[in-house]
């Protein structure tokens, strides 16, 4: 799959690493929310997003670690 963004590489850069811009999209559904990121860019740092429902019902961390 392959799609244009048309954005600055920075711009993209910072949707990607910055954790307030992470926590604006970072979600499958309007009715799912991500109030919480943290990304360590560096190597065997870790990058970490905080998935919930919005009612409550439900979340979990999504993370993984940079090599």
């Amino acid at each position: 799959m392959e799609t244009h963004v048309p954005v600055s590489p920075e711009a993209a850069w910072q949707a990607f690493n910055e954790p307030k811009a992470i926590t604006q999209w970072n979600f499958a559904t309007r009715e799912w929310c991500c109030p919480r990121a943290e990304v360590e860019l560096q190597p065997g740092g870790r990058n970490v997003a905080r998935m919930e429902a919005r009612d409550g019902s439900m979340g979990f961390d999504f993370k993984g670690n940079f090599e």
